[in-house]
């Protein structure tokens, strides 16, 4: 199976572990990821102003590639997930942004949200399915994990549409289809304060801490997670309570390609 793979900047850089251990494992499992081409930042944050239509255009330009192109658009960042995907149900839905895009862009044939997103994770249970996932383990994981969503994969939740965002379960089934026993904890779709790091230190401190003391209160020995923001604020500002790693890598080191 060939599908079109938008990576975005941060997994080019600071995240490039969290795409190696994706494609890795893609390919141990048949799947294709062809690269975007010439794709451009997805504008990293979704514009709140009704009128920003400059800061869409990349993410069009990537939805009309993929358009032509198999019909679908895989992200694995989750910021990159939740502005692309958001931008497209503009495209779909608003009219005046719609318009206003295509005029700017100059397409050869308007876009309209026809392409499909889809996060890496839904692509392993819809496309793959976890139960082929679990039939190619050659390393089961046999330890305790917590599932760390965050804030941008479930919300909005009537735009994502990417699991329940007061009780998600997508990443449970994931870690249990590689091998591993799920961690239920009561902070895993609470915001880690990532975004505030640079102008307050004390409340990202203060909030990873929380998240990784209630999953090690839970029984977790280490957490997962497929924001690159998250991750790095989880690791730098979590007080060393518990491992937290990508979740890729796991599926990486469960398929045995790591």
């Amino acid at each position: 199976m060939k599908i079109c793979y938008y990576p975005g900047c941060t997994l080019k850089t600071k995240a490039k572990e969290l795409d190696a251990y994706a494609r890795k494992a893609a390919e141990a499992l048949g799947v294709e990821m062809e690269e975007v081409k010439d794709w451009q930042c997805c504008g990293a944050v979704y514009p709140m102003a009704k009128n920003e239509i400059a800061t869409k255009l990349s993410a069009v330009r990537a939805l009309d590639y993929a358009k032509h192109n198999g019909g679908k658009l895989l992200t694995l960042c989750s910021a990159c997930h939740n502005v692309i995907k958001r931008v497209n149900d503009d495209m779909k839905n608003d009219e005046n942004i719609r318009t206003k895009a295509n005029n700017y862009l100059a397409l050869e044939e308007s876009y309209n949200g026809e392409t499909q997103v889809i996060h890496y994770l839904e692509m392993l249970k819809n496309e793959v399915s976890f139960d082929e996932i679990a039939k190619k383990v050659v390393k089961p994981l046999n330890r305790k994990v917590g599932a760390y969503y965050g804030c941008l994969l479930l919300r909005p939740s009537g735009v994502l549409a990417f699991d329940n965002p007061e009780n998600p379960s997508i990443i449970e089934d994931f870690i249990r289809a590689i091998g591993g026993t799920p961690v239920i904890y009561p902070f895993r779709n609470e915001c880690c304060g990532a975004y505030v790091s640079l102008k307050n230190q004390t409340l990202p401190k203060e909030r990873s801490a929380k998240i990784l003391n209630s999953a090690k209160e839970k029984g977790a020995e280490e957490v997962i997670t497929a924001c690159p923001l998250c991750l790095y604020n989880l690791q730098v500002n979590g007080a060393g309570i518990l491992p937290a790693r990508y979740f890729t890598e796991l599926l990486a080191e469960a398929l045995g390609v790591k």
